[in-house]
């Protein structure tokens, strides 16, 4: 009987030190992706900002000559179009890239949208798109906590969001012929709940994505890289909607 015992007792301490090594593995797998997001992040603000600096006179009011190259000429709907050609190609290419190659795609990418996004600072006040990011960001946060502790499955909620997504993208095509005020708000109202929704989904669906990458560090390193790439997207999309309803416009 004591033999048994003590047969048990170094089994059950194999099991927890097994369980403390997948937890440790995994708490390091997500804090790579929010700390490869977050990068992302700021390089997108400080390319918005940098943009929009030396796009505008700021005594004046008026265009510069790279403001009128990049928001008045027809080099205008390469910026607007080139973040979604990135991440076309870089899903289509990321399992052919090494992790640091992915991480420095991404990092461009984040270039690029800043620079896509740095009209907002003509549309709306900075001190506006401050609060707004702050606003996002704590919202952010508690979506993605939420996603990553609760116990609920998540994983039914995927095809509904995609699908609302889909409808979000055709009402807005359809709205750039209407330009009606109603049809942006519904769009903005229902883009805010499908984006907090897919923050919750995709936290817990990346951190289930590590039990199978665990084994493999180039793997692990990819989906890494390829996680932060998702929730910045959410992240994007989740704060220029709710620029719109917070945002105070020049």
């Amino acid at each position: 009987m004591a033999e048994y015992d003590r047969q048990y007792q170094t089994v059950d301490r194999s099991s927890t030190v097994s369980r403390a090594g997948i937890d440790e593995g995994l708490r390091a797998f997500m804090l790579g992706i929010y700390n490869n997001m977050a990068l992302g992040l700021a390089i997108t603000g400080v390319a918005a900002f940098a943009t929009f600096y030396f796009a505008v006179d700021q005594s004046a009011g008026t265009l510069t000559g790279f403001g009128q190259a990049v928001y008045a000429s027809p080099l205008k709907w390469l910026i607007m179009f080139a973040p979604l050609l990135f991440v076309f190609g870089f899903s289509a290419g990321i399992n052919r890239m090494q992790p640091s190659t992915a991480r420095m795609v991404f990092f461009a990418f984040a270039a690029v949208m800043g620079m896509s996004l740095s009209t907002i600072f003509l549309v709306f006040t900075g001190q506006s798109i401050v609060q707004t990011f702050f606003i996002t960001a704590a919202a952010f946060g508690g979506l993605s906590l939420w996603g990553y502790t609760t116990k609920k499955d998540l994983s039914g909620w995927g095809s509904f969001l995609v699908m609302g997504l889909i409808g979000i993208i055709i009402a807005m095509i359809v709205n750039i012929f209407l330009a009606s005020s109603a049809l942006q708000f519904a769009i903005s109202a229902l883009g805010v709940l499908i984006f907090a929704g897919l923050t919750a989904y995709d936290t817990q669906r990346l951190k289930h994505t590590y039990d199978y990458v665990s084994g493999d560090t180039v793997a692990a390193g990819r989906a890494s890289i390829m996680g932060a790439l998702q929730l910045y997207l959410d992240f994007i999309n989740l704060f220029m909607f709710m620029l719109q309803f917070l945002g105070n416009r020049n």
